[in-house]
């Protein structure tokens, strides 16, 4: 069974491929605007799903990562001052990385979804700080502007759930989904 990565992210690209899964990567594109009222992990869980069911293929597997504080969704900057700004409300604070992940197997019509919510604390924040990190370019295509896995590393004090979710793509969960859909892990083939 093929596995097609429903996505265009690297860092859910290298993660699978670590393991050892051979994939076939086919971005999705879904409607990623929030709907209003919509708390973070219904978002999460609809955007994950839609992208599930963007892409055709024999096993598809997508997923979508938010940042959320203060009950406020921070996804992508839309630039550099935007990312300054979603800093900012993070500094000092602690926060929660919500990412679901959807597991769809479309001849069988087997759709399973998890959600996963992992607390983030960072580090006090000053304007160099921020400056400096902005102008890295690496907070610009990340939701909640960061990388814990880059340069912004250095100002998380701790993760209290999944690493790997916060990187993008649970990936405990992520193997439970596709074992329960049939898909045998790479340790598990003959």
């Amino acid at each position: 069974m093929v596995l097609t990565l429903a996505s265009s992210s690297p860092r859910r690209r290298e993660l699978l491929g670590s393991l050892g899964f051979a994939l076939q990567v086919r971005p999705a594109h879904a409607d990623e605007s929030v709907r209003a009222g919509e708390a973070p992990r219904d978002y999460v869980r609809r955007v994950a799903l839609a992208k599930a069911r963007a892409v055709d293929g024999e096993l598809v597997l997508a997923a979508d990562t938010t940042v959320a504080v203060d009950g406020q969704l921070l996804g992508k900057p839309a630039d550099g001052p935007d990312a300054a700004r979603m800093l900012r409300l993070l500094s000092g604070r602690t926060h929660q990385v919500i990412s679901a992940v959807c597991v769809r197997r479309p001849a069988a019509r087997l759709e399973f979804c998890e959600v996963v919510v992992t607390e983030v604390d960072v580090a006090p924040l000053d304007e160099r700080v921020i400056a400096w990190y902005v102008a890295s370019g690496e907070p610009l295509d990340k939701a909640g502007a960061y990388a814990v896995q880059g340069l912004f590393g250095a100002f998380v004090r701790g993760v209290r759930g999944s690493v790997t979710g916060v990187i993008g793509l649970p990936l405990d969960e992520t193997l439970a989904l596709l074992r329960r859909a049939g898909h045998p892990l790479p340790w598990e083939r003959p």
